[in-house]
């Protein structure tokens, strides 16, 4: 599922020369209810607000910003980290995603001394290592830990490059001023991968060719395994 799931945008802005987070006097956000919200801060390479809405008893999403060095060395490369994990079925992945992915990064980031496609794919990819070998190692005391999963949505900036990077149904949305009118064009960056598709259909049965029922219409909507889209 890693094929294909890179879409990269030249940044429209300069990164700043100050590399570490601001905040502002709300550093760590409001909660109203099962609404959480952070109107402000600062990143290294701007403004950002965040937001999040509780829809289920137990919280199932997670998601982190970093700003600063985007390697395990003090040399950077330095740059903005953006991730939204949207976790069904528990909040296990999701919180598996957050500790690790960013931490993958940093290490491969040193490795190949600068971030690149190869890098986010490799960090990709050993937090879903990571997370399967959990759900090994848990399986035979609590079965439903195979049940858990998550969406994982990635925006990095640096060195002027906008990288996105996207597993599952989320969508990264470029808001862009239109100087003539003043509105806001929205412009769509990732690729969403849901059963709904069928090129997602195909890849799924090419990946699980001796499973006759890993894609199910279920309520005339596809699901794996009758599951999730």
């Amino acid at each position: 599922m890693l094929s294909g799931l890179m879409d990269f945008l030249t940044a429209c802005f300069r990164p700043r020369a100050d590399r570490s987070v601001h905040t502002g006097s709300d550093s760590s956000g409001r909660k109203d209810g099962l609404l959480w919200y952070k109107d402000a801060g600062q990143h290294s390479n701007g403004d950002f607000s965040m937001a999040v809405v509780q829809a289920n008893n137990l919280l199932e999403d997670q998601s982190q910003l970093e700003s600063g060095s985007l390697s395990t060395s003090d040399s950077g490369p330095y740059g903005t980290f953006v991730g939204v994990y949207d976790g069904h079925g528990g909040p296990e992945t999701s919180r598996f995603i957050n500790d690790q992915l960013f931490q993958h990064l940093k290490r491969f980031t040193a490795e190949h001394q600068s971030m690149s496609v190869e890098v986010i794919r490799k960090a990709f990819q050993a937090t879903e290592d990571g997370f399967l070998s959990v759900v090994s190692r848990q399986w035979p005391m609590k079965p439903q830990i195979a049940a858990v999963g998550s969406c994982c949505l990635v925006g990095i900036i640096c060195g002027g490059i906008l990288y996105i990077a996207n597993l599952g149904d989320s969508r990264a949305v470029l808001g862009r001023l239109v100087k003539a009118t003043g509105e806001v064009l929205a412009i769509q960056l990732s690729a969403e991968h849901n059963a709904c598709f069928e090129s997602v259909r195909q890849e799924l049965h090419s990946m699980h060719p001796d499973d006759p029922h890993i894609v199910v219409l279920k309520h005339n909507v596809w699901r794996v395994k009758g599951l999730i889209q």
